[in-house]
Order: C-alpha cells, then sequence, then structure tokens
C-alpha cells in the first residue's frame, strides 16, 4: 500500500491522499484504532462501503463446534471465534435526501491521516451528490488510552456552494453482515447473528444495546451519547431503537459557511459474569466519565498519554524514509495491542481484524512482550497474569495428555486448545517455554520481582513440570523431548527438535533458580528439592541434535538426512506451500516455514559459538522459504550478528512493510502485531545488537548496514530511562535519568551515570560470502545499499 500513490512516506503519520475502493480492506487494518480493550477497524464512518466491518473487545467470542472426520481422545470440542461486536462507529449523512455514498455522486476529495503522536485518525472528503449539491465531512475518531472502555469520534458537515438539508444519522449496530471467505485457515470463521439481542433503548441523545452470546454466554453493552451543535432555530433531533439498532437521527439546514457538528461518546463492557444491570450500568459510567472530560479532554488525555509513550519508546532512523515511518507505524499499533488489555491476551492481529478468528498464539510471547516490556512494562505484565488465570485450563490440558504440570494451547481466546489439527496444535509444546522464556525476560527487564513471586513463579514451575514429564532420560543419561512440533510448521512430530529442547532446558532451569529465590511461595506450589534437582539434571542432559558430517546444528535429530524440497521445480505461485502441497509431503522434507534453529539461534544465543551460528545460518538460509510473517524479523536479526548486514537490512525491510505493502496479501484480515514488533526487534537486537546478559544486564554489539547513516533507540531497564546512539564509527550511550547503570560494548563493560553521555568505537564487521536463499523467496533488496 505505502507504495501506491495515495500513501504518502512521513515520519509520524500515515495518510492516504485519495481513496482507492480496491484497497479498502487492507486500509481498514492499517487505520484501525485500538487500546488492547476496544479495537475499532478504520471503516469509512458511514459503514459502507467496506471491505470488513470490524468492532472488537479483547476476549469476546463464541464458540463453535469442531468437526472431526475421525475424532480422537483429547481434541478439543469447541472452536473460540472472535466476533464483531455492536458497532459504534456508525454516523450515516443524507445530504438533500441523497445518501452520502462515495460509489455515487463525484468524490472531489478524500484524505485520511493516522496520527501516530496525537492518537487519532483524522477524514475529510469533499463530495458532491448525484444531485449536484456539494459538502465537507471531516471527522476525527478515537479510542481512549486513558479511559479503557471508551471510544469517540467528532463529526461535522457542512455546504460547499448552496443551501442544503442534511440528516445525520449516529447508530449503535450489532449483527452486521459480514463477507464470507473460504479455503484459507487463516481466516475467521463465519458465524451469523452471533449476538443475541437482550436489551434497547433510545432517550434523547443516549442510547444503548445490550446482547449475549449464545454458547459462550458472554454479555455485552453498548452505550452511546452525543452532543450536538449547529444553527440555531433548524436542527431537530429524535431517537428510536430496536433490537439490533438504536439510532440518534439530527436534521439541520445548512447555508454555506454553517455547520452541523456531533460528538458521539462510546463506551463498551462485557463480562462472563456480571448481570444486565450491573453491565448496562458499567457501560453508563464510561459514557459519565467520558462526557465530563469532553471531547477536547479525551485528544489532551491521549496526546500526554503518547507523548510519555514516545519518550521511552521512540526509533529514530536515518537513511531510509520508509523504515522510520514503518517503525512507528509498528511501535503505534503494537502499543494499541495491548496498552489496556489488562489480564487479556494480544491476539496476532490485535484488534485490528478477524485473522486467525482473533486467537492469541507464542508469538505474542515470543516477539510482541519483549517488545512491551522495554516500552510499556506494565502492559505486558498484564498478559503473563492472563497467562497465569488460564492456569487451570493448562492443567486439565496436561492431564488430559497424561502430563504433569501446564500444558498451554497452541492457539485460544479463552484459555483453552482451539486446534482442531494436533500435530501442528498440541504437539507445538514450545508454547510451555515461550511463556516462561517471557516470565523471565520481564523480570530481567524491569527487576519485578514481585511480579516472579506472584505471577512468574508459578508459571515456571508449572511448565518445568510439563517439560520434565514429557520429556525422559535414555539408557546413557541424556535427556529427550520426542515426538512434538517447533516454530517451523513444515516438520511436525520430531524428535529433540533443537529450539524446543534449548527453551525447555532454559525453563527448567529458570524454575528451579525461582524456586531458590522464593522459598515460601515454591512450598505453596509443593516444589521439593528433589523436584527441582530433577529439574536441572533434565536440563544439563538436555539432548541438542548436531550432524558431525556437516558440522551444524539439526533443526531435529535425523533432519539433515532428510530429502530437500524441490525448490526449482516449485513455481512462485505456489507459495505459501502450505494452501498447496499436502502436510504430508511437506513433513518429510528439508522445506523450513518459519525461522526455527535460527531462532535458537538468537534467543539461546549462548549455547552456541559464533563459528556455529555463522555455519548454522548459512545452513537453514537456502531451504527457509518464509511462508510466514514470523521468520523475517529473526532471520535479520541473525543476519546482522553473523555478518551479513546487507542481507539484514532486507530482512528488516520485509518485517517493517509485511502490512503497508500487505506482502502476504491477507493485511486485509488485520495486522501481523509480531512482525510489526519484529521490526523494532530488528533494528534494536539486530543493528542494535542488544541482548539481555547474565540475567540483570544489558550488552550491546551495534552495527549498521551501510544505507542506514544512524539509529537512536530509547527503552526502559529496570526503572531507568536509556538512549543509545549509533552511527557508522560509534555508539554513544546515555542513561537519561535512573540510578548508575552497568552495560556492555562489545562485551567491555562500563558503568552510565545519569546525564553523562559515553561514547565507544565500533569495530569493523568482517566480511563473509552472503548464503543464498530458495528460488524466488529471496527478500526483496532494499535500496541505496552502499556494499
Amino acid at each position: 500500500m505505502i507504495t501506491d500513490p495515495a500513501y504518502e512516506v512521513a515520519p509520524w503519520t500515515l495518510r492516504e491522499s485519495e481513496l482507492n475502493l480496491d484497497l479498502l480492506p487492507q486500509s481498514e487494518s492499517v487505520f484501525a484504532l485500538s487500546n488492547g480493550h476496544i479495537g475499532w477497524r478504520g471503516n469509512l464512518d458511514e459503514g459502507e462501503p467496506n471491505g470488513l466491518p470490524g468492532s472488537y473487545l479483547n476476549g469476546l467470542h463464541e464458540l463453535h463446534p469442531l468437526p472431526y472426520a475421525e475424532a480422537g481422545y483429547g481434541y478439543p470440542e469447541s472452536g473460540q471465534t472472535v466476533i464483531n461486536v455492536t458497532n459504534g462507529k456508525l454516523i450515516r449523512l443524507l445530504v438533500d435526501d441523497e445518501p452520502f455514498d462515495l460509489r455515487y455522486g463525484t468524490v472531489r476529495k478524500h484524505e485520511r491521516e493516522l496520527d501516530m503522536r496525537a492518537g487519532v485518525l483524522r477524514r475529510s472528503c469533499e463530495w458532491v451528490s448525484p444531485a449536484g449539491r456539494a459538502v465537507r465531512v471531516t471527522s476525527v475518531r478515537m479510542v481512549s488510552f486513558k479511559q479503557r472502555a471508551v471510544a469517540a469520534i467528532s463529526y461535522e458537515v457542512e455546504p460547499l456552494d448552496s443551501q442544503v438539508r442534511v440528516v445525520v444519522q449516529s447508530e449503535l449496530a450489532a449483527n452486521e453482515e459480514l463477507p464470507r471467505q473460504a479455503g484459507d485457515p487463516r481466516v475467521a470463521a463465519a458465524l451469523e447473528s452471533p449476538l443475541r439481542p437482550e436489551e434497547h433503548f433510545a432517550d434523547g441523545t443516549r442510547l444503548r444495546l445490550i446482547h449475549a452470546t449464545t454458547r459462550s454466554a458472554l454479555r455485552l453493552a453498548v452505550a452511546a451519547d452525543h452532543r450536538v451543535s449547529g444553527p440555531e432555530g433548524t436542527t431537530q433531533m429524535s431517537s428510536e431503537s430496536t433490537a439490533d439498532v438504536s439510532r440518534l437521527t439530527v436534521t439541520s439546514v445548512l447555508e454555506v459557511g454553517q455547520r452541523l457538528r456531533l460528538e458521539k461518546f462510546v463506551g463498551y463492557g462485557w463480562s462472563a459474569a456480571r448481570s444486565l444491570p450491573a453491565l448496562r450500568d458499567q457501560a453508563d459510567a464510561a459514557l459519565v466519565g467520558a462526557r465530563d472530560t469532553g471531547w477536547q479532554g479525551l485528544l489532551d488525555q491521549q496526546h500526554a498519554y503518547l507523548d510519555d509513550f514516545w519518550e521511552r519508546a521512540d526509533v529514530e532512523v536515518d537513511g531510509d524514509t520508509e523504515i522510520q515511518q514503518a517503525v512507528r507505524f509498528a511501535l503505534f499499533h503494537v502499543l494499541q495491542s495491548g496498552a489496556r488489555a489488562e489480564e487479556r491476551a494480544i491476539p496476532a492481529k490485535g484488534l485490528t481484524g478477524s485473522g486467525y478468528d482473533g486467537h492469541t498464539f507464542w508469538d505474542a510471547e515470543t516477539v510482541v512482550l519483549p517488545l512491551l516490556g522495554f516500552t510499556a512494562p506494565q502492559a505486558a505484565a498484564e498478559v503473563l497474569r492472563w497467562r497465569q488465570n488460564t492456569l487451570p485450563a493448562a492443567k486439565t490440558r496436561a492431564s488430559d495428555l497424561g502430563l504433569s504440570g501446564a500444558a498451554f494451547p497452541w492457539r485460544t481466546i479463552n484459555g483453552e486448545e482451539a486446534s482442531g489439527y494436533w500435530p501442528a496444535g498440541t504437539a507445538a509444546f514450545h508454547i510451555n517455554a515461550d511463556i516462561a522464556d517471557a516470565v523471565v525476560r520481564y523480570v530481567a527487564t524491569t527487576g519485578d520481582t514481585a511480579f516472579e513471586a506472584d505471577t512468574g513463579l508459578e508459571l515456571l514451575v508449572e511448565t518445568a513440570r510439563l517439560w520434565r514429564s514429557l520429556g525422559h532420560h535414555d539408557h546413557a543419561g541424556a535427556f529427550h523431548v520426542d515426538g512434538v512440533t517447533g516454530p517451523d510448521e513444515y516438520s511436525a512430530i520430531a524428535d529433540d527438535n533443537t529450539y524446543t529442547n534449548l527453551m525447555a532446558q532454559a525453563n527448567l532451569t529458570a524454575a528451579a533458580d525461582a524456586a531458590e529465590r522464593h522459598p515460601r511461595h515454591a512450598a505453596a506450589f509443593g516444589v521439593t528439592d528433589e523436584e527441582t534437582a530433577a529439574w536441572r539434571d533434565a536440563a544439563a542432559a538436555m539432548t541438542l541434535p548436531y550432524d558431525e558430517e556437516l558440522g551444524v546444528h539439526e533443526q531435529s535429530a535425523g533432519y539433515t538426512r532428510h530429502q530437500r524440497w524441490d525448490f526449482d521445480g516449485t513455481a512462485a505461485d505456489r507459495y505459501p506451500l502450505l494452501l498447496h502441497y499436502p502436510y504430508f509431503d511437506l513433513y518429510r522434507k528439508q522445506v523450513v516455514k518459519q525461522a526455527d534453529l535460527v531462532l535458537a539461534l538468537y534467543l539461546r544465543g549462548d549455547a552456541f559459538t559464533p563459528e556455529q551460528k555463522t555455519r548454522d545460518f548459512a545452513y537453514y538460509e537456502p531451504i527457509t522459504v518464509r511462508d510466514s510473517s514470523l521468520s523475517a524479523y529473526c532471520q535479520s536479526v541473525v543476519a546482522a550478528e553473523v555478518g551479513h548486514l546487507a542481507l539484514a537490512y532486507d530482512y528488516l525491510g520485509e518485517t517493517a512493510l509485511m502490512d503497508l505493502e500487505d506482502l502476504e496479501n491477507n493485511a486485509r484480515d488485520g495486522l501481523h502485531i509480531a512482525a510489526l514488533a519484529g521490526t523494532w526487534t530488528a533494528l534494536v537486537a539486530g543493528f542494535g545488537g542488544m541482548r539481555l546478559f547474565d540475567g540483570d544486564s544489558l550488552r550491546f554489539a551495534p552495527r549498521l548496514p551501510g544505507a542506514l547513516s544512524r539509529l537512536a533507540f530509547r527503552l526502559l531497564f529496570r526503572g531507568r530511562r536509556l538512549r543509545v546512539e549509533v552511527k557508522e564509527t560509534t555508539a554513544t550511550y546515555t542513561l537519561a535519568d535512573g540510578a548508575p547503570l552497568e552495560i556492555l560494548h562489545y562485551e567491555k563493560p562500563f558503568t552510565l551515570t545519569e546525564g553523562t553521555p559515553v561514547v565507544r568505537e565500533l569495530p569493523k564487521v568482517p566480511h563473509r560470502p552472503q548464503p543464498p536463499q530458495p528460488p524466488g523467496r529471496a527478500p526483496l533488496h532494499r535500496p541505496h545499499h552502499k556494499g
């Protein structure tokens, strides 16, 4: 999309200078607004035309049966699907009885702008009706970071060349018709009319609808209130409601130079437990707070919230204006996905669309939470508290599978497994270690020992118990984890997946260490000295498959003896392979959907020597097809670390522009939140070389590709604000505030004190031949390479 002439490259905004209906579904995703609790897709105010209507509440879902051709013990019985909740965005307009519909009449001008500093979506349109009446419509939309349950819109209409009679209809609408899509497992299941009406109300400027889901038994209340201003004596209002629609109608006669303005405040609430009256009061109370604050007050709160965020999170890039825009776009949307989630998950698409049925996967903990830990740590903590809240379901799942501890779901909304395909779902046990890793990283980043004791320890203990029961010691004492699926979903039911084993090893060790730090809390969970000793024994004896002849680590035991995929015989239009080839064929071949062992090189870099990283990366590059948006970011990080800076820069471009250029052709279903977070990771961990070191410190090994002349980033670490600026030959480290901090620059420690920058020289990066990629699957080359 960013390559379309209608989209401008700017450092703080995403601006669309004209409306292209062919790009409408994608634009609805990139212009989406959210706060982690409420999500509004960037649909046009009038609702039509649209690509995918979308209003979401984090966690609100409906259940549906999971049919099986052949059932089996332990198969999940119900799937979970995010539903399009009551739409509070709708504001319809009639101009002298002509509906304001951009498919008819003449559009003189149409602009939209996502402002990432103000946190709003602005729209301006000049339209001539089929009858020749010209009007200007402007709107500003926001979902409040400060007031969690509130979203709001300002809407103005004015005539341009003659008197007009206008009718504005502000609505709450439930059970909107959705487009049907089939043939792609990444899209959502279509549920018709998922909301059962319970109450409707309209009185004066106030509207309300209350609905409930049938199978999941969740109740939803949405209320709206308005402030209307227009020419005195010509403006009239009326309201009405039915089961699925509650409407305020405003009519006015406008002369040239006059405006009709409507401010709309919308309050949302949902619950599995609260009564209808309690939920009604909750939505109404949210509106009282919004009205008391007022439209300008809400804007001021939004700007102040984002000023604080950018002060601790901004990334500056000199030399590539597209990447500069993309990384701020990424940071903004990742913040939107989790800022006010508050003990809810972060779905793979955030609240920007219904892709993947609104499920959360392991990439939330692996990719998204590290970013939030350094920029919005409270949001990261809330996601992990949600995981703790779902432990009962995870422990039940482990018991069903004959295992101890907790078996967290591969994909879910409510904490129960929602995948009916067990080789990619249940067998992907690495999700347990990914959650444990997120706990360890959060505590290391924040120093929050109270969180570790109250929340993190229980997660570490129950996931460690899973590994001890899932794996086994052989006759020689080596510890194996057999029959699992790693991050690469083109390989399933493998023995000793290296990524899984290394992450499980860290999980076991971290659980034992945390139990020793918090003996009273550990005792409450039944942890004994014998159990922690068993965890340490398993970790020390963990098997890591290695091919001595090739001199590389195997993705799993025996992987390098598999036949290689016929890449030369695979046409470009046959990707992604999962849509064109049976898994049976994919599972038997050396073809990698997304970085698996290479991800281990990043997350468990301490387990490899520099030489091993270089050889392993070179081996897996030619067989990694990146049929997943989760691959490019970590390939960028490892490519930068081993010295392939131009390739790392290309991969940065791929993850950064995944949605802005719709590289996977599915941005219509929502944004790829993990790929967006990966943009930050590729810059900060890749070219900034940032790693957690020895549990409680930071290490940097920065190096820039030739195209970039400067990279600067800010982050929070243990209550301190740190700024790092990297240029061609130097790195400057500044502690903006906080107690002295010891960090490492290329393994050499030094101490930062507040307000005193420290400059260090950068070593030269050794030149190495760049490894190839599968034919036709190399990342697009970024322009302006200097070598």
